[in-house]
């Protein structure tokens, strides 16, 4: 139950309304209204971060070509250029090739967009702060991800175009392949761990940043570059970007599309490139913890504070809030840093040839993620044989434990006795 005691944590805002008196203490209307809050919440993420985000590509691009980029609009450093972008491409006459499936190609658009915004569902932003804390987190949201390449064929197909069908079979072939080892590295520190849960994983990596998985062992280690080079092969990023060819002179799939549904695929491209940053925090990076041990020292003991107001809603803890919002302020920063570098990667390296891309992938990045894999499954026979326990250093906690072993249960305020049946009932079972 930890990580519900707060109206603000995942299945906290269901509690509190069946808690409540009237037509919204039902079950159904519950869930239904946490589940609107989620998805409210996070479509203004995913909407607001690409602003920031192309604003900020076009500031690192300026930079390693000598350039200021945007400086005009907004201000010195051109805060509102992306804006002012998006109000041009809303006002642009929104076309349709004659040849084209209309039905599928008005449809394109909205796959890829919400195959890469259902992704952010179950990222862990804070301790309990996550839409659907799944089990099996990490799975659903390659899974998930993965359904953008049928939005990529279908804009490809539906078009009536034979470059924009080009584009889109060269986009499938590379997404498609390109996850098999993203998928594989991912399990590097799941195997480690032994949960799929991505609030487990991230508990786990608590206190210094030594307990980060990207430093538990030389296979994790290595594995987060893996995963990072493949997840920025995935999310159609140069290097490895072929959807505009050189040969052809136009953009790949989406040649055909304009105005506000054009902005659509952009707007996934840079949400899925905080979603596999977000997957690279929360496996290898620590999650919400910030790697300096403030956590224990500083933000667990606030958590009760501020419990019981009268003037607050119940089960609404300050100290809690204030803690969540610190963790996931560290997480975002993490997803931040990681979507800069491969902005910084785009503008630095050359595009390589269609070939080129396939090859690395099946000669070089499968193998290499197949044997961390391997390694990782044996490291702690390893260790066992050689220091006669499963861990590195003597004393330590064996992951395994650590991901299943909940903190210490947080003061749950005074709440209503519906609430409070249904809290003794779960923790009970």
């Amino acid at each position: 139950m930890a990580g519900m005691t707060s109206l603000f944590a995942a299945g906290g805002i269901a509690e509190y309304l069946q808690g409540l008196d009237g037509r919204l203490s039902s079950e159904t209307w519950a869930f239904a209204i946490a589940a609107i809050v989620h998805a409210v919440l996070i479509i203004n993420f995913f909407a607001v971060a690409p602003l920031f985000y192309i604003w900020l590509e076009r500031k690192v691009a300026g930079r390693i070509q000598d350039r200021l980029g945007p400086t005009r609009v907004g201000g010195k450093f051109g805060w509102l250029q992306t804006l002012a972008d998006g109000v041009k491409l809303i006002q642009k006459e929104d076309l349709c090739p004659q040849a084209a499936d209309r039905m599928l190609f008005r449809l394109s658009p909205y796959l890829v967009f919400v195959a890469s915004f259902a992704a952010m569902m179950v990222l862990p932003w804070s301790d309990g702060w996550i839409a659907q804390n799944l089990d099996v987190g990490i799975f659903f949201m390659l899974a998930v991800m993965s359904l953008e390449v049928m939005g990529v064929i279908l804009a490809g197909y539906s078009s009536g175009s034979k470059w924009s069908l080009f584009g889109g079979m060269r986009e499938a072939a590379q997404v498609v392949s390109y996850e098999i080892p993203m998928a594989i590295c991912a399990l590097v520190p799941v195997t480690a761990l032994g949960t799929l849960n991505m609030v487990d994983i991230s508990r786990a990596q608590s206190g210094t940043l030594v307990n980060w998985m990207v430093f538990h062992d030389p296979f994790c280690f290595f594995a987060f570059f893996v995963y990072f080079t493949v997840a920025t092969a995935s999310v159609k990023r140069a290097p490895f970007d072929l959807a505009e060819a050189e040969s052809e002179l136009v953009a790949g799939f989406h040649t055909e599309y304009s105005g506000i549904r054009w902005s659509y695929f952009f707007m996934a491209e840079y949400g899925s490139m905080f979603a596999v940053s977000g997957i690279a925090t929360a496996l290898f990076l620590g999650g919400w913890q910030t790697g300096l041990g403030i956590e224990q020292a500083l933000l667990d003991p606030l958590r009760n504070w501020g419990s019981g107001q009268a003037w607050l809603p119940k089960g609404f803890v300050v100290g809690n809030y204030i803690a969540n919002l610190v963790g996931c302020l560290v997480f975002i920063t993490k997803g931040c840093v990681l979507v800069f570098v491969q902005m910084w990667v785009r503008w630095t390296l050359p595009r390589l040839r269609i070939d080129q891309v396939m090859a690395t992938c099946l000669k070089y990045l499968l193998p290499i993620s197949c044997f961390l894999f391997l390694g990782v499954t044996l490291w702690p026979l390893v260790v066992y044989q050689a220091w006669g326990r499963t861990t590195v250093f003597e004393g330590s906690t064996p992951l395994g434990n650590k991901a299943f072993t909940r903190p210490a249960p947080k003061a749950i305020p005074a709440a209503a006795p519906k609430a409070t049946a249904m809290l003794e009932r779960e923790v009970g079972s």
